[in-house]
């Protein structure tokens, strides 16, 4: 299941609650819960920004990595792109690696959730992302999750890489978020 948290590992809280505007300027972690509702975060978990992802919570983190805090739980870490890779690879390529990762139906994805089979027991379910202008989007059309691994390469500023699972592709998509983006979390046991 996505991650849930509102703690680093450290038990310190994780800020919520910014403003809209806020999402695209800071540079420290933070979550929010799609839409705010409480169902949203039970059904799907919270939404992070890759700052907490990475365990920045101030200036200095964000200058020294040793200085970082841990999202995942002990004995657990958040994936990297090779090991996203190595999944994807597994289940038989990005081409057809997200029909089976994909929760079965269409109880939680738009309908016609293209080949979802959830045979490879990720059980991904569609629980949108929010952008930097802080609007929610994509709830039961796409799930979008973080790798640990950062990029120079977006469309906005420096980002991290995502893999996202759509309602009416078979594939994983493979795309570079910007760090001030908010999307699910899955831990991988370490």
């Amino acid at each position: 299941q996505n991650l849930k948290t509102s703690k680093y590992r450290n038990g310190d809280a994780i800020p919520t609650g910014l403003a809209d505007a806020a999402w695209q300027a800071t540079t420290s972690g933070a979550y929010a819960i799609y839409n705010h509702t409480a169902y949203n975060d039970s059904v799907y978990g919270k939404l992070y920004n890759w700052y907490a992802v990475a365990g920045i919570h101030n200036t200095a983190s964000l200058n020294d990595p040793s200085l970082r805090k841990q999202l995942a739980p002990k004995g657990w870490h958040i994936p990297t792109y090779g090991e996203w890779t190595t999944l994807t690879d597994f289940l038989g390529g990005e081409n057809v690696a997200g029909g089976k990762m994909k929760s079965a139906g269409i109880t939680l994805w738009q309908s016609p959730n293209l080949r979802s089979t959830s045979t490879s027991g990720f059980n991904g379910d569609p629980g949108g992302y929010r952008g930097s202008d802080g609007q929610f989007n994509s709830i039961s059309f796409a799930g979008f999750w973080w790798s640990s691994d950062e990029t120079n390469y977006t469309y906005k500023d420096p980002g991290a890489w995502t893999r996202s699972l759509v309602y009416s592709l078979t594939s994983v998509t493979v795309y570079p978020y910007p760090k001030s983006y908010v999307c699910s979390v899955r831990c991988l046991r370490d």
